[in-house]
């Protein structure tokens, strides 16, 4: 046995010659019916846990703030309705990140109508009738100030001891703060006296609401983006038309001109990253000598205006770098490569001729966009209302560390009569958050993974369903020996057709083998990050290995996955036996497999990449007024990368949605193409299926 038989017997025998095959096996039976019934049992499971969600969920809770009594600020019919904002009896209590994270402090809370305008203390509000109209609006719901000294108020927190000028933001009071060179103010003063004697400052506040700032600075920072994606929208739809339109006329012309397009794409790609370095080069040495230039990244750490960075000659530096990189790279790929660039575009060329002939094609991906938003919007939707079916768990708050009833669950309505209050007079009953410990709650965790499992799931099958949709029709045009005569009517509609009548169960297995390792991934990250404090090494290397691995998995099956729909809507064989024969064929023409196919990649890349960065350089040069006609339209911007950002992975979108056809079109062509070499040789009974011009650059004929 010499080493070529060896090689095919290690990775099965070539396909035979087979007078009857004219493409997609039309008399198929149902394939992977087991995993057929899974996957309807699990789609079923999954709407059972949606419904139990929504009739358990209650999305007000992320909607509304809630008080210490458990009850909803601003809820249209409740009694506080006319009070939308939850105010902090003592803010002080809030600086712990725990409370920062839950939004809850160990103080009253209560629904006010609006935030707090001036400083006030207690006992100086109380003297005066006027500021004690003002006062109480902000004390307990129900309070009578006739029946209590002072100091019983205060102990019990039946009022707040002081209310500091607030802001409102996510529907809660914080402390206004300000700053005057360096001194940390509220309404241009630094301490405030207190009802006790004491005396608080402004900067004592910022400890205890350090987290309330840094949600306000947020907040501007958030509010700024929205400002200037209101100003800039419309221009991003702008840029999103052009892209498609480019797109669209990109592809046509690789219809008729596909060696000069693809050609055009390499020098153009080329010419562009040149122009880059030259442009990086010459900002880098204008810098040179300008006063704080030289600052490393580094040092000037995270600004939010990325305009900053661009004064820095270590940003154009490192750009030159990169672009240089890139630039080597792409430019050695094509030398070393540059015998087998005219067999892939001949590919290219085919794949032109099979979407020319069934245009449809490049507008199915709107269908698997529209049964993609579909899942994320279930998934969604129940993710918020398992979230929200936790019912409000009340604790114990008490200011004496000697409380030994602090945190213990507790019933407002029955606790201060409880041997607690007895105990602990100073200690309060508040609401602390969302939880439950019956037997439904126990297993919300369960719910939200199955949830997120489910998503998984039937994101891979739409995927799928569309790659052997489009994998049919492509397959249709290949093997129609006269071709468009031989040709079916609707080719895009009878693949999709075949694939949902006989292989749902195929589909949703591939599917399924994705999702658990997508699903084991998402477990890792968590596991990282629980012990991300930890100082164990072993473990973190092991981590780190183990996520590594199954990224590798992930998208090993993916190309499996890929190749074994092809075969599925060919021959209409079953998951594991198609995924068998992609895998061999492909082992069997190792060669072709990592050059051929791969340059055909490379260079679908490349046009993906002109439009993109076409429309990207073009927005840039809007955005930043440096468009003489236009300057007068384009808008003023506080952060104009957030705009070009949204446009450029816009760009890539609308045009990965045209090349994700031809990329599938290329594969499906490649895989037949090596069939074709195996079944035929050219002669008068075994003739080639390829077209005249793809047996030409392969060096072979038909007799």
């Amino acid at each position: 046995m010499n080493e070529e038989e060896d090689f095919y017997g290690k990775y099965g025998e070539p396909k035979k010659f087979d007078p009857s095959f004219k493409g997609p096996i039309k008399n198929r039976s149902c394939t992977d019916v087991i995993c057929c019934l899974v996957f309807i049992a699990a789609i079923i499971g999954y709407f059972i846990v949606g419904i139990v969600a929504w009739t358990y969920g209650d999305p007000r809770k992320v909607i509304y703030p809630t008080d210490s009594r458990g009850e909803f600020c601003g809820q249209i019919g409740s009694l506080n309705e006319h009070k939308p904002f939850l105010f902090y009896f003592n803010i002080l209590k809030c600086a712990s990140p725990l409370s920062l994270l839950k939004l809850q402090c160990p103080t009253t809370q209560i629904c006010v109508k609006k935030c707090p305008e001036s400083f006030e203390s207690y006992l100086t509000a109380h003297r005066s009738r006027e500021k004690w109209n003002k006062y109480i609006q902000y004390c307990k719901p129900g309070f009578n100030d006739s029946s209590k000294s002072p100091a019983e108020v205060l102990r019990d927190q039946d009022c707040p001891t002081f209310l500091t000028p607030s802001k409102p933001f996510v529907r809660r009071c914080f402390p206004a703060l300000e700053t005057n060179k360096g001194v940390i103010m509220i309404n241009n003063q630094t301490n405030f006296n207190l009802a006790d004697g004491g005396i608080v400052n402004a900067t004592q506040l910022l400890e205890g609401a350090k987290g309330a700032n840094r949600v306000l600075e947020a907040r501007e920072v958030a509010m700024k983006i929205f400002e200037d994606y209101t100003k800039s929208w419309y221009w991003i739809l702008i840029g999103l038309v052009i892209a498609l339109v480019i797109s669209l006329i990109f592809v046509v012309l690789l219809r008729y001109l596909a060696t000069v397009m693809v050609w055009l794409s390499i020098l153009l790609v080329i010419a562009a990253l040149g122009y880059g370095i030259y442009h990086c080069y010459t900002e880098y040495a204008s810098l040179k000598g300008v006063q704080g230039s030289d600052v490393t990244i580094k040092d000037l750490g995270l600004q939010t205006d990325l305009r900053v960075y661009l004064h820095l000659r270590q940003t154009w530096l490192a750009f030159m770098i990169i672009l240089i990189i890139v630039e080597i790279i792409i430019i050695l790929i094509l030398i070393f490569l540059r015998k087998r660039i005219a067999i892939a575009i001949a590919l290219i060329k085919e794949a032109s001729r099979a979407i020319g002939y069934m245009m449809s094609s490049l507008l199915f991906p709107l269908v698997t966009f529209v049964l993609l938003l579909l899942c994320i919007t279930y998934w969604a939707i129940t993710a918020v209302y398992l979230s929200t079916s936790n019912e409000a768990v009340y604790k114990v708050f008490d200011n004496e560390t000697t409380c030994n009833y602090t945190a213990k669950n507790c019933d407002p309505s029955t606790f201060s009569e409880s041997v607690i209050k007895k105990q602990c007079p100073e200690a309060q009953c508040s609401f602390a958050f969302y939880g439950g410990e019956t037997y439904y709650h126990r297993y919300l965790t369960l719910f939200q993974f199955y949830n997120l499992f489910l998503f998984f799931w039937l994101v891979n099958f739409v995927i799928a369903l569309g790659e052997v949709t489009l994998a049919g029709a492509f397959a249709s045009y290949y093997w129609a020996f006269n071709k468009p005569a031989d040709m079916p009517t609707f080719p895009v509609m009878a693949s999709m057709g075949r694939a949902l009548r006989y292989h749902v169960g195929s589909l949703a297995f591939g599917s399924l083998l994705l999702a658990i390792v997508q699903i084991i991934r998402v477990l890792l990250e968590y596991i990282d990050q629980k012990v991300k404090g930890a100082q164990n090494k072993f473990a973190k290397f092991l981590l780190s290995c183990l996520k590594c691995c199954f990224w590798c998995l992930e998208k090993f099956l993916k190309f499996l996955n890929r190749n074994a729909y092809i075969m599925i809507a060919i021959y209409g064989n079953n998951f594991c036996t198609s995924a068998k024969n992609a895998f061999f064929l492909l082992m069997r023409n190792i060669i072709r497999v990592v050059v051929l196919d791969k340059v055909t990649d490379f260079l679908l890349f490349l046009g993906k990449l002109l439009i993109v960065g076409g429309v990207g350089i073009l927005g840039f040069f809007f955005f930043t007024n440096r468009i003489t006609i236009l300057e007068d339209k384009a808008p003023t911007l506080n952060y104009y990368w957030l705009p070009l950002l949204t446009l450029i992975i816009g760009s890539y979108l609308v045009a990965h949605g045209f090349f994700g056809v031809y990329a599938m079109c290329v594969d499906t062509l490649f895989l037949c193409f090596l069939e074709d070499l195996e079944r035929n040789d050219g002669s008068t009974e075994r003739p080639y299926f390829m077209s005249k011009k793809l047996l030409k650059v392969l060096k072979k004929e038909n007799e």
